[in-house]
């Protein structure tokens, strides 16, 4: 189950707490099930917009603070959030800066460092864009500030686990390239995944973090290799399929 248990136990002091589950088969959805404060929902994973989209929708509050199944909100966190949220409200959205965990050790650099996602804001003024369906974002109706604590995200559980979730991103990018009529190019699959090491690894400093850099930022890149494959592929497939609707 990873960390579940503990992104719950972070947001006890919410009003109410709703997980979307995409038909998980590691006992998740059972452990869910029994929790006393959980409202579980079961829906089909399509992409990550859809998926969030669709949880933001069950909220019967207008303030919610939206987390991944791999984030924990530290004590300090808490604190500002609900001081936030009861005190002067001067933005309708909130940005959180994260500190990235390899298992139990902090990623320091290897292109994370300035890294920060929307995780507080209001139901009504905001709408995930359907611009994107990884690496998801908010239109917000308003403004926006930035919470001075960081949420804890514990990004790397073990090796296939990431490879795994890289590899998924990577053919989400591929279909939001398709989609917007982005071509493959043998260019492409080369150049990309060398630039996102290379700036990952070097400018980013991911050297600095020893062999969790490395092991970081080559997986990284494996993500722009897949999404150049599976661009190929998408092409490959709509042309047979062309080809098919012209045979007599």
């Amino acid at each position: 189950m990873g960390y579940i248990e503990k992104c719950i136990e972070s947001v006890s002091f919410a009003d109410e707490i709703i997980v979307v589950d995409s038909y998980s088969t590691d006992g998740t959805y059972e452990y869910l099930l029994n929790h006393p404060r959980i409202k579980v929902i079961q829906n089909p994973f399509k992409n990550y917009t859809a998926q969030k989209s669709f949880t933001l929708n069950q909220a019967s509050h207008d303030w919610v603070i939206f987390l991944d199944a791999d984030e924990v909100v530290p004590d300090e966190l808490q604190h500002e959030i609900v001081h936030t949220i009861n005190g002067e409200k001067k933005h309708v959205a909130y940005w959180f800066s994260r500190k990235f965990m390899f298992q139990k050790e902090r990623l320091r650099f290897s292109g994370w460092q300035t890294d920060k996602n929307y995780r507080l804001f209001r139901k009504s003024k905001v709408n995930f864009s359907n611009k994107r369906i990884v690496h998801e974002t908010l239109d917000v109706d308003g403004t926006s500030g930035v919470l001075r604590n960081k949420l804890i995200h514990f990004c790397y559980k073990d090796y296939e686990s990431y490879r795994s979730k890289m590899l998924c991103y990577g053919r989400l990018k591929a279909k939001e390239a398709f989609d917007k009529n982005k071509r493959f190019s043998y260019a492409l699959l080369i150049l990309k995944p060398m630039w996102k090491f290379f700036n990952s690894y070097v400018i980013r400093l991911g050297f600095l973090d020893g062999i969790k850099g490395i092991t970081i930022c080559h997986l990284d890149a494996l993500c722009d290799v897949e999404r150049y494959h599976e661009l190929q592929r998408l092409e490959r497939e709509e042309q047979w399929s062309t080809v098919f609707k012209t045979m007599p």
